[in-house]
């Protein structure tokens, strides 16, 4: 039962992580219909800045982070600028953005190899890792339980947002019809900054806590595969559907790990895929809908 447990609270700390990146794949996908696969390359930048701000001194983890998060919201702000905006300009078909996502993911990773190197690099012992007994039922660690949080304090600031503000009333009207929004006087190139800034931060906290977790590398941002994955089991645009398909991956990832074997995680995961493709195309939150890729 106590194994239960910390596999448990590592799983919905995994999980959570996975959400706030595959909240941002969800989110950008509502608005123009397209996956951005250089979505992981926000969450390497935010890594790289909150290691170079940590390592340079005169900055605590709350201002390093918070340096993180803004750049990873400015990176994603310029890459729709550079990469997709001119092509959505200039064609509907969203296809053209997705092939230019995934030359993107390319070229960020590869600046990093060129500038900083290929190595692996940890962030300075910033933030807690030590043991934490819970309630007395199981020990767990301190970075599970300060990540779990972290997460839901930045999804429920979402919510927020995306509730009680204008623009995000105005992303939630794009949601359903982006030219329709922009008829009714929304700035859609300013709305489509906003939400790649969104999504680029929230990719940013997922940097932190994954650089903590597994490391920073130049390639860190191909763990966002499993982030994509809940995305599309939970449905595709839909930012419930994103949390729910993160919790859900990361409950079987350490459920497998735990009492099967590390090795079967990643079967695992692509199996449950498969099995939503199979039983539900759309994802257990998704709609019908006409093109998207």
């Amino acid at each position: 039962m106590e194994t239960l447990i910390q596999q448990l609270i590592n799983g919905l700390s995994l999980g959570s992580v996975y959400a706030l990146i595959a909240v941002g794949y969800s989110l950008v996908y509502s608005v123009l219909l397209f996956s951005n696969f250089a979505h992981g390359g926000f969450l390497v930048i935010g890594g790289y800045i909150c290691y170079f701000a940590l390592r340079a001194g005169g900055m605590n983890i709350w201002l390093a982070s918070l340096a993180a998060l803004v750049g990873s919201g400015l990176s994603a702000i310029i890459v729709e600028r550079l990469a997709y905006r001119p092509i959505r300009e200039r064609t509907p078909v969203t296809l053209y953005m997705l092939i230019a996502s995934m030359g993107m993911s390319i070229v960020i990773e590869n600046i990093f190899v060129v500038t900083v190197g290929g190595r692996f690099r940890a962030l300075p012992p910033v933030i807690p890792t030590n043991p934490v007994n819970f309630f007395g039922l199981a020990t767990t660690s301190a970075f599970d339980i300060l990540s779990l949080v972290t997460a839901v304090v930045f999804l429920v600031g979402l919510q927020i947002f995306l509730v009680k503000t204008k623009w995000g009333l105005a992303i939630r009207a794009a949601s359903y019809n982006l030219k329709t929004a922009g008829l009714m006087g929304v700035n859609v190139n300013r709305l489509i900054a906003i939400v790649f800034f969104v999504a680029g931060l929230l990719a940013g906290v997922g940097g932190i806590f994954l650089s903590v977790r597994y490391t920073l590398y130049p390639q860190l941002g191909m763990i966002t595969t499993k982030a994509f994955v809940a995305a599309v089991i939970g449905g595709l645009g839909s930012l419930p559907g994103a949390v729910v398909g993160s919790l859900i991956l990361g409950l079987a990832e350490m459920l497998t790990a735990g009492f099967i074997s590390s090795q079967f995680r990643d079967l695992v995961v692509f199996g449950i895929l498969i099995v939503t493709l199979i039983v539900r195309p759309t994802g257990l939150f998704g709609k019908s809908v006409g093109e998207k890729v």
